[in-house]
């Protein structure tokens, strides 16, 4: 389903084998080109504010204040000497917060709390938390107490471990005079998010979970009452609490009639929104749709659904159904639900703004953007659709060699059950391939494991897809957007689901001519680069793979990473038989193939010994081999120098080991141990 704007006609193009053309879309483009969104924010003049982040200030987050129209530029708040990033979890996400016109932040160097006024362009940020003399202590997810002048949040301290932080949730005092130490008003559990107060400061929601499970495996969401020294001092469990339903609810929020609404995926598996009844403390659905109306709580802060200003009884929600997102309304007290149509086939997060909606969404042909979506009187279409950020602005000038995502659904090696993947073909308006020939592929494998990869323009697969290779991007069972029973598929079969479905995948692409079987290649990064290096030793069905700071010894990752995923491997593995035998490293003899590894030196989640110990013993068993090792970078590469040159070694590594054809860009291969 490839699309080109390009006027050339198939005659008079160059015809040159796939993975050879030369493309504009280079990996400068890619790495410079795509500034991440890290959230946004309305304050109370209506201004939209975001958090993006910038590969070629080192990966800096920077608070950016939106022109109040499309006339006026946008400008940074946040000052040069500051980075707008918690560390909490590892993952972050929720590290800044805006009331009135104030904003409180996390500050990356130092992890303490700061605030700042969104009025006074020159206005210094002012400490709200102790220096524990290093970033030992992080800050995430927080919401303005105004009755009494504080901030609610949650707080991870690794003063004692860094192993095993403690979490919980805790004020901070706003009026900045003194500096106090934050005080617990929730703890004891082992994890928390989401604490949301009512309007009138009375009632705080949150959500808790507790080793062994992930917050989607099981969940609590409680609600506290708050007393007038500002303590919570009675807790009701709202849901999860009941040993009978198997549920995960996630993003409790209340409306301003003081009513607590609520994602949670119990009965029908899938995450849908329900009303707390307080009087009788029940809950009730508000609809019921196979449909995901919430993700995974990998980063703290997202926002899937907002109470429109106006119209209390109304909700503006993103939901998810077989691989595409939809922006709806849903009447509360109706119990209907319609769609609303916008360029966005994938949405992210909401904000409520004036009269509008802000959007985080992209598309097949749209990457990652903000768009203000105004709509009419009675929320029932889209009168105005305006995007207001774009994470790569001048993208559209390459828009003649854009590859167009193909959603597949392709069968799995359990009879009758299915698996996912968006494929994109070679595209280019100037070359093609010989009609006899097959383009390689490169298969990746998404990260999480429970996790959705989504068919959106993202050039790190225009890089590939217009020189000609085929690009397949895999929602293996275990993924989530499919709800929960296809989550599960990989509870104690993590390494066996993913890396067949992978595997079914790409021999369904061969089946279907749309690739070569001697030229398949794999990719993946974390957990997705554990299932490119299991598909290599448990499999033959790939000749080459990269591993971007992948897993090869479980047994390694469960002793050293940090404790939010500390017993996750408990459920995706099982007993230690099953970690032995799962893990890449105990079985290099059945490794037969070429491997790249990429692998950052401060990373906390996949410690560099993994990456380490599997390069030694591959090159000791004579497979051709690379390791690159970057300074300064931690879980996922965030400096455009290095994003750069990770994309070119796995591109020149394939095509020198397995694609028989030579890049058209300039590019110096690194050292290959056992083939240079």
């Amino acid at each position: 389903m490839a699309s080109s704007s390009s006027s050339t006609t198939p005659e008079q193009k160059i015809t040159a084998p796939y993975g050879s053309w030369s493309s504009p879309i280079t990996s400068d483009v890619v790495s410079g080109a795509s500034k991440g969104l890290g959230g946004t924010a309305v304050d109370s003049h209506g201004q939209l504010f975001w958090l993006e982040s910038r590969p070629t200030e080192a990966g800096r987050m920077v608070i950016v204040k939106g022109g109040k129209d499309e006339n006026e530029e946008a400008v940074d708040v946040t000052p040069k000497e500051f980075s707008v990033r918690t560390v909490a979890q590892e993952y972050g996400g929720g590290a800044f917060s805006i009331s009135g016109v104030t904003i409180v932040f996390s500050n990356y160097k130092d992890q303490r709390l700061y605030k700042q006024s969104t009025d006074s362009k020159d206005s210094a940020p002012v400490p709200l938390t102790p220096d524990y003399g290093g970033p030992l202590v992080s800050y995430v997810d927080g919401v303005y107490d105004t009755p009494l002048n504080r901030f609610i949040t949650v707080m991870e301290d690794r003063r004692k471990s860094s192993i095993n932080a403690i979490t919980s949730i805790v004020s901070v005092e706003l009026s900045g005079d003194t500096i106090q130490e934050p005080k617990v008003l929730v703890g004891g559990n082992d994890f928390y998010a989401f604490p949301r107060l009512d309007r009138e400061g009375k009632r705080l929601a949150w959500i808790e979970w507790s080793h062994p499970n992930m917050p989607w495996d099981k969940s609590e969401l409680w609600v506290g009452y708050i007393s007038d020294t500002g303590d919570v001092y009675k807790c009701v469990c709202v849901a999860g609490g009941d040993p009978a339903i198997v549920e995960s609810p996630t993003e409790p929020k209340w409306s301003d009639e003081g009513e607590l609404l609520f994602i949670t995926d119990r009965k029908g598996g899938f995450w849908n929104l329900h009303r707390w009844v307080e009087s009788d403390n029940t809950v009730a659905p508000i609809y019921s749709l196979e449909a995901e109306f919430a993700r995974p709580l990998w980063v703290f802060g997202m926002n899937s659904y907002e109470t429109l200003k106006d119209q209390n009884n109304l909700i503006a929600c993103t939901y998810r159904q077989k691989g595409r997102s939809y922006l709806g309304i849903l009447d509360k007290n109706k119990s209907t639900l319609s769609a609303l149509q916008t360029p966005f086939s994938d949405l992210m997060n909401i904000t409520s703004g004036v009269k509008c909606l802000y959007v985080e969404g992209a598309s097949g042909v749209l990457p990652t953007s903000i768009a203000k979506v105004s709509l009419d009187d009675r929320a029932s279409k889209v009168v105005n659709f305006r995007i207001v950020w774009s994470s790569s602005p001048t993208i559209s000038e390459y828009k003649s060699y854009f590859s167009s995502p193909e959603f597949i659904e392709f069968p799995t090696e359990v009879p009758g059950e299915v698996a996912y993947a968006y494929y994109y073909p070679p595209t280019n308006p100037i070359y093609q391939a010989s009609q006899d020939e097959k383009p390689p592929l490169l298969l990746k494998s998404h990260g999480g494991p429970t996790a959705e990869t989504r068919g959106i323009l993202n050039l790190n697969v225009q890089f590939w897809t217009s020189r000609g290779w085929a690009f397949v991007d895999v929602n293996y069972g275990g993924s989530t957007g499919y709800g929960r029973a296809f989550r599960e598929r990989l509870l104690k079969r993590w390494g066996i689901v993913d890396v067949n479905d992978c595997c079914s995948c790409a021999q369904f692409l061969v089946d279907s001519g749309k690739a070569d079987a001697e030229r398949l290649c794999i990719t993946g990064g974390s957990a997705g680069g554990y299932t490119t290096l299991a598909a290599l030793a448990f499999k033959k069905t790939f000749k080459a793979g990269a591993s971007l700071y992948g897993v090869a010894d479980l047994k390694l990752l469960k002793e050293e990473t940090h404790k939010f995923e500390s017993r996750y491997m408990d459920n995706l593995v099982g007993g230690e038989k099953e970690f032995y035998e799962r893990s890449p490293i105990n079985f290099v003899d059945q490794f037969s193939c070429p491997i790249i590894l990429f692998q950052g030196l401060e990373d906390k989640v996949v410690p560099p010994d993994q990456a380490r110990k599997i390069y030694q013993a591959l090159k000791a068993k004579g497979l051709p081999v690379a390791l690159v090792e970057y300074e300064g970078e931690q879980h996922g590469f965030r400096r455009a120098e290095n994003i750069k040159f990770t994309l070119e070694q796995q591109m020149v590594f394939f095509a020198r080991l397995v694609g028989h054809f030579k890049v058209a860009d300039n590019i110096v291969p690194i050292k290959i141990d056992n083939f240079d």
